[in-house]
């Protein structure tokens, strides 16, 4: 049987996986952890590679920042990849780079700004993005935002700006569909709405583009949702990656759980019920 579901592979759990490897389609790793020449993590992680095919997910490279790339992080990058083979290599629709305005050296943000939905970001985008690529040698995978903001001269609907960088650059998509609802949520339309707009979201993208899917649990305050991968996946989101299946049937998927780490026994509870809904969608009619 063919499966696609996975999970991340976390510190806390790599005895307990590696001793006994239970049976997932991949697992993933945020790639800068990896970047050191050698060591035990590295070991860990080539251990990994051996039960599983890997996946490399970043969170650095920064790829919608008009200061360009950063040439060591690209570079490290180029060599994990080189060293791992992994199936897939994503990162973000984000920037984190900027000049600083009395020179020197570029800043960063430490953090997955979201960018302007214009043309000018989309050429900066799409010249990142073919970089990185040109120097991987592969196409790489760009994961949809979860944004608290938006910037006052936005000019394309998301969906169409990510519809345009594949065209564009030759990436694909890494649909994060936990995303999508906590951005829908955070305009107020309540469960139902966050629902319907993020399938409506869905339903615009080239589903030919999707080589990846992410689910996670968010954190509602009462008056913002938080993207934190914290929890079980929520109601809503099961109901868009269900619609998510149905328009294109069953891809990778990853349950992404990065902080308050459960025990490992309820991170492959959720991975089970993942695979579940992706092997209806493999039986059904295309």
């Amino acid at each position: 049987m063919k499966r696609y579901c996975g999970i991340g592979l976390r510190q806390p759990h790599h005895e307990a996986l590696l001793a006994a490897p239970p049976p997932l389609a991949f697992v993933e790793v945020h790639s800068e952890n990896f970047f050191a020449e050698g060591g035990a993590a590295l070991g860990v992680l080539q251990a990994a590679r051996e039960r599983w095919p890997l996946s490399l997910h970043g969170v650095g490279l920064a790829l919608g920042s008009a200061a360009g790339l950063d040439d060591w992080h690209l570079e490290r990058l180029a060599a994990l990849v080189e060293r791992i083979d992994p199936v897939r290599v994503s990162d973000h629709a984000s920037f984190a780079r900027a000049p600083r305005k009395s020179g020197g050296p570029v800043l960063h943000g430490s953090d997955l700004l979201p960018v302007a939905f214009t043309g000018a970001a989309l050429d900066i985008m799409v010249a990142n993005v073919q970089r990185v690529q040109e120097r991987l040698g592969r196409p790489i995978l760009v994961e949809n935002l979860s944004a608290y903001l938006h910037w006052a001269d936005d000019a394309i609907a998301e969906p169409e700006f990510f519809n345009r960088l594949v065209r564009r650059s030759g990436c694909g998509l890494l649909l994060d569909v936990n995303n999508l609802v906590v951005n829908a949520l955070n305009t107020g339309v309540g469960e139902r709405g966050a629902v319907e707009v993020a399938c409506r979201w869905v339903d615009a993208i080239n589903a030919d583009a999707v080589g990846e899917i992410h689910l996670a649990g968010y954190h509602d305050t009462g008056g913002l949702v938080i993207d934190d991968h914290g929890s079980r996946v929520h109601a809503p989101v099961w109901e868009v990656f269900a619609h998510t299946l149905r328009r294109m049937g069953p891809r990778p998927t990853l349950i992404e759980w990065d902080t308050d780490l459960p025990p490992l026994e309820v991170l492959l509870d959720e991975a089970a019920r993942g695979e579940a809904l992706l092997q209806q969608a493999a039986l059904e009619p295309a």
